[in-house]
């Protein structure tokens, strides 16, 4: 049986997409944990609103140095070797954070868990872009971003069950005990998933590199630029993520199964987002794909939140919603690498990537301030625009490598 471009692949290519996409759900499930959670600490008064917000952040900005960093060990110990230690790394947080009992405990461990998640999409986007051919690259590359839609429905599969067991002081401790399953994953890509045949073209040739590499010559604008593109798309991506669980429920009051309906379209979204950004991305480009589902975005994020529509439109557009922020952030990293030489691919790619996600995570907690001065939902869709048109107007200036072959850049 045919199974598109799946089909297409080859041994080695499969378990790569495997690994990749199964630490990116899982990795998914942990951090997401945290969003759902979040309206229970709210009510327990564990946390405050602005507290909440700057945990978000705290974990973003974790995820940047941590993208970063194992973004530059990936070009000297090899993807596969690093990829391990951020699975295992962020399976261990996501447990510890049930020990945690106020704001500065939670800050901290939300912090390091957001290293290792940030490690592992970061080395991930770079491993499947370089293991996978150049014509499939965009569509293959971005079809792991769905795990981060698989990873929240599992999330929003599992809250339901333990709050109908457990009293929701209980549930909620039980709920990140569970982020210790991605440890598992650990063992497959150990034993069956080989190294980037590109990366180990490079070993062998032995060539070196420093961290100002980036920043030197050309690739200095080119950092500064993806950098900015990067920014506006998480931006506004993760004002929604960390934001709209609690805006569902304590806006529009809707009680926790009715949200969870609520989320569950918008996961869906996500889950289909990646697979249609891939293959355009493929015929049309890295960048005017990037622009016209940011156009998109702006246009769904107005109606949703500045427009007076009924709940029914509202579960509509939050598809959308799912499905052009899923498209967006699943093209970032895959593109970056096309950006740059092997020997500085993890190093560049990871930090565009992840100081993009860095600079984006201050928006959540911006919400969280000005939302104590005006309505929640025109606060999030405010500071949601205007990091989309600053990803717009980073996109037009970017060259375009789209599908170049890795061993040339």
């Amino acid at each position: 049986m045919k199974l598109g471009w799946y089909s297409t692949l080859n041994r080695d290519e499969r378990k790569t997409w495997w690994a990749c996409l199964g630490g990116f759900t899982l990795d998914s499930m942990d951090s997401t944990i945290y969003s759902l959670v979040m309206p229970i600490l709210l009510s327990l008064a564990i946390l405050t609103k602005s507290e909440a917000g700057i945990l978000g952040s705290a974990s973003l900005i974790g995820s940047a140095l941590g993208g970063w960093s194992a973004g530059m060990l990936a070009d000297r110990w090899g993807r596969i070797r690093v990829m391990q230690l951020t699975v295992l790394w962020v399976a261990c947080f996501t447990a510890l954070t049930a020990l945690c009992g106020d704001f500065w405990q939670f800050l901290i461990v939300r912090f390091l868990q957001g290293l290792g998640y940030g490690g592992e999409v970061v080395v991930g986007g770079v491993l499947i872009s370089e293991v996978i051919r150049a014509s499939y690259r965009g569509r293959v590359g971005a079809s792991i971003q769905s795990g981060y839609a698989i990873g929240y429905a599992i999330s929003l599969a599992v809250l339901p069950v333990l709050l109908n067991f457990f009293p929701q002081e209980i549930a909620w401790k039980l709920f990140f005990l569970i982020g210790i399953i991605p440890a598992i994953l650990v063992w497959f890509i150990r034993r069956l998933v080989p190294e980037s045949p590109v990366f180990l073209k490079m070993a062998e040739a032995k060539s070196k590199s420093s961290i100002s590499d980036i920043f030197k010559g050309k690739n200095l604008r080119i950092t500064i630029t993806a950098t900015l593109l990067a920014s506006g798309i998480f931006g506004g991506a993760y004002i929604m993520i960390t934001w709209l669980p609690t805006y569902l429920r304590m806006e529009l009051g809707l009680p926790v199964l009715s949200m969870s309906g609520y989320l569950a379209i918008n996961i869906l979204g996500s889950l289909v987002g990646p697979f249609i950004y891939g293959r355009l991305s493929d015929r049309l480009g890295r960048w005017k794909t990037i622009i016209l589902f940011l156009i998109g975005q702006i246009a769904v994020v107005s109606i949703y939140m500045f427009a007076n529509v009924s709940l029914n439109i509202t579960l509509v557009l939050g598809f959308f919603l799912g499905s052009l922020q899923g498209g967006l952030a699943s093209g970032l990293t895959p593109a970056f690498s096309e950006l740059y030489s092997t020997y500085i691919r993890g190093n560049g790619a990871g930090f565009c990537a992840s100081f993009g996600r860095g600079f984006g995570s201050l928006m959540p907690a911006l919400v969280g301030i000005v939302s104590s001065k005006i309505h929640l939902g025109y606060a999030m869709g405010a500071l949601a625009i205007a990091s989309y048109i600053i990803g717009i107007v980073a996109a037009l200036c970017l060259p375009n490598s789209t599908g170049i072959n890795l061993d040339d850049v």
